[in-house]
């Protein structure tokens, strides 16, 4: 069902468009609406996806859901998409969206998950040192939780991973333990 390519060129379509009527920020605030929809609400996404529903049921759903709360611009794109069958795309659609846009802005996607939320102050930290110790000066960092990491944090940064976290020490523990580098030492 994901087709990063046909997400791609639909987004860089609307990014264009958007771009001639001077409305790139007005589009990527309606995107990113689109995309908390789609992880806050599953019941949208379903319509989305759903092969049973007809398009023109699909249309009048979305419009209900988005009317008064995108520009036209978003509401015309969306529109089309109902029309061409690809709004089981448009999540993706979003996304690419967002992507392109934070490259035209040269915005740096930076996510942080830790075991336990984090203030504010340790944030402005991290993307301090980020930004004193890279060539990332516009950070817009997403900030996770996930207990299962008992401690530590989890970077991730332009296709780089840095795994601090207490779940990656016990599972490489583990993996000693289980290729019985210790027991070679002790004989």
């Amino acid at each position: 069902m994901h087709n990063p390519r046909l997400a791609g060129r639909y987004a860089k379509s609307l990014l264009d468009l958007a771009t001639e009527m001077n409305q790139v920020d007005a589009v990527c605030a309606d995107m990113k609406m689109l995309q908390g929809m789609g992880k806050t609400n599953p019941d949208f996404t379903a319509v989305l996806r759903s092969p049973i529903i007809k398009p023109s049921a699909k249309e009048k759903i979305i419009d209900s859901v988005v009317t008064n709360r995108v520009s036209n611009i978003t509401g015309s794109f969306i529109r089309l998409l109902v029309r061409k069958g690809r709004e089981s795309n448009m999540l993706e659609i979003a996304d690419a969206y967002v992507e392109q846009f934070n490259k035209l802005r040269n915005i740096y996607r930076v996510k942080l998950t830790t075991a336990t939320p984090v203030s504010e102050e340790i944030k402005n930290e991290i993307v301090s040192k980020i930004q004193s110790s890279t060539y990332m000066q516009n950070i817009e960092l997403e900030a996770t939780v996930k207990d299962e990491l008992i401690g530590g944090f989890v970077l991730e940064m332009e296709g780089t991973l840095v795994d601090a976290s207490i779940q990656r020490d016990l599972k490489d523990i583990k993996k000693q333990f289980m290729d019985n580098e210790y027991i070679h030492k002790i004989r």
